[in-house]
């Protein structure tokens, strides 16, 4: 496959597929006579994977330390166990920050009285 029909088949654009590239997450099989790239099936799943994890949260760094530990040879349950937790920490904490963040504009918009001396204020609570 080419890398335009690479891109449709995992839902992402060209530009992402060479980003991807370009970080060491997805290398193609190699190059046709005519110079363009080829991937196969492996690779779609790939860059599928890499987008999910991006959508659960986690970061390219992070991404790659789960796609390099096969190719290490040392796939363990512990280490796959340790970037989770490590990953469960992180959403844990933003849980806890986002949580008083909320409670703190609560009490903004029901005291109504910042908003009476912030215009600012004043539009985000809908005044």
């Amino acid at each position: 496959m080419r890398i335009g029909e690479v891109a449709r088949a995992a839902g992402v654009g060209i530009s992402t597929l060479r980003f991807y590239e370009r970080r060491g997450l997805v290398e193609p099989l190699g190059r046709t006579g005519g110079g363009y790239r080829e991937y196969d099936e492996e690779s779609v799943r790939r860059i599928k994977f890499i987008r999910r994890a991006q959508q659960l949260g986690f970061t390219l760094v992070e991404v790659a330390q789960f796609l390099d530990l096969p190719r290490a040879g040392e796939l363990t349950g512990d280490d796959v166990s340790g970037l989770v937790a490590g990953k469960l920490g992180e959403i844990d904490t933003r849980i806890r920050d986002l949580g008083r963040m909320r409670a703190a504009l609560v009490d903004l918009a029901v005291s109504g009285a910042v908003a009476e001396q912030c215009p600012v204020v004043a539009a985000l609570v809908g005044d």
